[in-house]
């Protein structure tokens, strides 16, 4: 029995009706004005999306429903004291709206162990038929689609439903998919980076440190920090490309296999999830033209300069929405002091930190100078030996599962339509804001 159903039509089914009556009797409310330039740059600050299970505030970051990352910290269930917020607490916070207890996260814990035995054997042939060399990201995105053979969805579709009960079916899925997403991003990292060596899973761990044992860490402190990068990864809001192109396709009333699929094909791309290979790639080349790991301040001072002199950014830092250091790179900071203060990409992290912000604001061009949370991730996956960092956008993709995923099984008991925006030709913009050639 998954009493976490029956938790999620009671408090569900009341806010659909609200929505339905928000629309009813005030669908032809005016609740914003909107400039060519927002739609020129990208739909920036435009309200177009219901979203429940987070809010990005310019001041103090992420917040999942109401509460921010050192809340979460503090409250969410945690295997010892000391330790980090388990994902699962995160994912029954932004499915129900609710902190949970440590029986509501062990029912997850063992729910997702469950269902991560049943993934298709076709799943695994179809990532063993492309090369090695396939990024990690061409791999997990093929077997999440391949994975769509079991949708629930589209069984229950098919054999008709009533749509008030689309939710039902798109949350068997989503359970489904998210308790595989390790098992195949585990078997991914081992087939390309460790000779194919598998680990099977240990039904008894919970989902991330799972998913650190799969891929050969038995410390508990790599555990930990796998735990906080799934927690701290999990949800942006509905606007960023991953939550909204998740949200899109499954506007279509498709499955979650291929409305996830859609938004891991946007995490991909240099400016979403894989900025942190980027914040990777610039240290090593830092480290490289320098000849050490552990370059004084005015040389990382000097080689920040010369990377915006020659029209480069410095990547991992600033923010299109936060004006303040990201929280999510704060508590990765507190985690690196914690266990690894001495580790050299920790160290000269730190040393970025206390030099680019005021660079940046010098050059008077920068709205946010302060870094992000790729400023820092690939730095503390590396130096605890996960140094591969192709993998690094894949395990973000894992852990951004548990947001956009929610948000999905929400959409459904909204009721919400097929997402179809207008569009215009240039000519029309012209003409609106009196442009002359």
């Amino acid at each position: 029995m998954d009493y976490i159903k029956d938790k999620l039509i009671t408090k569900g089914r009341p806010q659909a009706e609200t929505v339905k009556k928000i629309q009813k009797e005030y669908g032809d409310s005016i609740i914003q004005e909107t400039t060519l330039g927002q739609v020129f740059s990208g739909m920036k600050g435009v309200v177009s999306l219901l979203t429940c299970t987070s809010k990005l505030d310019p001041d103090e970051g992420i917040r999942f429903r109401g509460y921010s990352i050192p809340e979460l910290r503090e409250k969410l269930p945690k295997l010892s004291e000391d330790g980090e917020p388990l994902p699962e607490g995160l994912f029954y916070l932004m499915l129900l709206g609710e902190l949970p207890n440590d029986e509501d996260v062990k029912f997850l814990s063992d729910s997702w162990a469950k269902r991560a035995q049943d993934i298709p054997q076709h799943a695994f042939d179809v990532i063993n038929a492309l090369p090695k060399s396939a990024h990690p990201m061409i791999q997990f995105n093929s077997a999440i689609l391949a994975m769509s053979t079991e949708s629930h969805f589209r069984r229950a579709y098919l054999a008709g439903m009533d749509k008030r009960d689309y939710w039902d079916p798109m949350y068997e899925g989503v359970m489904d998919l998210i308790s595989r997403l390790p098992v195949i991003a585990a078997y991914i990292y081992r087939r390309v980076f460790h000779d194919e060596k598998y680990i099977d899973p240990d039904p008894s761990l919970d989902w991330a440190g799972n998913l650190a044992h799969m891929m050969g860490f038995e410390s508990e402190e790599v555990r930990r920090l796998m735990r906080l990068y799934m927690v701290i990864h999990a949800d942006h809001e509905g606007g960023n490309v991953s939550a909204h192109a998740t949200h899109l396709v499954g506007s279509a009333l498709s499955n979650p296999y291929y409305s996830f699929s859609a938004g891991m094909n946007g995490l991909a791309g240099p400016l979403h999830g894989m900025a942190n290979q980027n914040v990777m790639h610039w240290l090593q080349r830092l480290m490289d033209e320098l000849g050490t790991d552990n370059p004084t301040t005015e040389q990382v001072r000097e080689y920040a300069n010369a990377t915006l002199d020659a029209g480069r950014v410095i990547p991992g830092y600033g923010h299109a929405v936060l004006r303040k250091t990201d929280p999510r790179f704060a508590v990765q900071l507190d985690f690196a002091n914690k266990y690894i203060p001495e580790a050299p990409l920790i160290k000269l992290v730190k040393k970025i930190y206390d030099v680019v912000p005021d660079i940046l604001s010098e050059t008077g061009k920068v709205k946010n100078p302060w870094p992000n949370v790729d400023a820092i991730s690939g730095s503390l996956l590396s130096s605890y030996g996960i140094t591969e960092y192709p993998v690094y956008t894949m395990l973000f993709g894992v852990s951004r599962a548990l947001g956009v995923l929610t948000q999905l099984i929400w959409d459904r008991l909204y009721g919400l339509p097929i997402e179809r925006p207008k569009s215009q030709n240039l000519e029309w913009f012209k003409e609106k804001v009196g442009f002359k050639e």
